[in-house]
């Protein structure tokens, strides 16, 4: 089987709620209009089509535009060689889906992951709490409305209590100037 004969047995098995297979680059992505329905899709993928590998979950912030975030599961096939891409668009007013918990035990930590890094609930996940930020930290710092300098904590004495300095980093760096601090977005006035 190749993924996009996977794809279409999805399309096939859950009609309007999957999207027309896309190909891109020769990989293959499926949407699912229904995030609700993401477990019963990942676990007929895994039981029925051979997908019994979780590469990734991972999330997009659309920030401001509505669906604001996107969940996107990478599943492999060990037995057919081939992947499938299926991603699946939540509201902010929603921001919850089901866990895969219960498909593969991999996605307790993928899920953690993107809830605390974007806020983004998972349903009956039977360990979601922080897993990188510490137990009380207000903030998604993936979040695109999320300063790249940083925000003050209330907190003293975990971690550091001022924006953390964003020296160095390649995500905010302007090449054309000498020096590293010079680079970083507060000595130009950004935060």
């Amino acid at each position: 089987m190749t993924a996009q004969q996977a794809a279409e047995k999805l399309k096939e098995k859950f009609g309007q709620l999957i999207s027309e297979p896309q190909l891109f680059r020769d990989e293959t992505t499926v949407w699912l209009n229904d995030a609700g329905q993401i477990a019963a899709v990942c676990q007929y993928a895994k039981t029925e089509l051979g997908f019994d590998y979780l590469q990734d979950i991972t999330s997009v912030d659309n920030h401001p535009n509505t669906p604001r975030w996107e969940v996107v599961y990478q599943l492999y096939s060990l037995q057919h060689h081939c992947a499938i891409r299926i991603k699946t668009a939540i509201n902010e007013s929603i921001s919850e889906l089901p866990t895969v918990t219960g498909v593969w035990r991999t996605a307790n930590w993928h899920e953690r992951e993107i809830f605390d890094m974007m806020g983004i609930r998972f349903r009956d996940h039977p360990d979601l709490r922080r897993i990188i930020m510490w137990e009380g930290y207000p903030y998604h710092p993936l979040r695109k409305d999320f300063p790249l300098a940083g925000l003050p904590t209330e907190q003293p004495d975990v971690a550091f209590a001022e924006p953390a300095p964003m020296e160095g980093g390649p995500f905010v760096t302007n090449p054309g100037v000498k020096t590293a601090k010079e680079r970083e977005p507060r000595a130009k006035g950004e935060t």
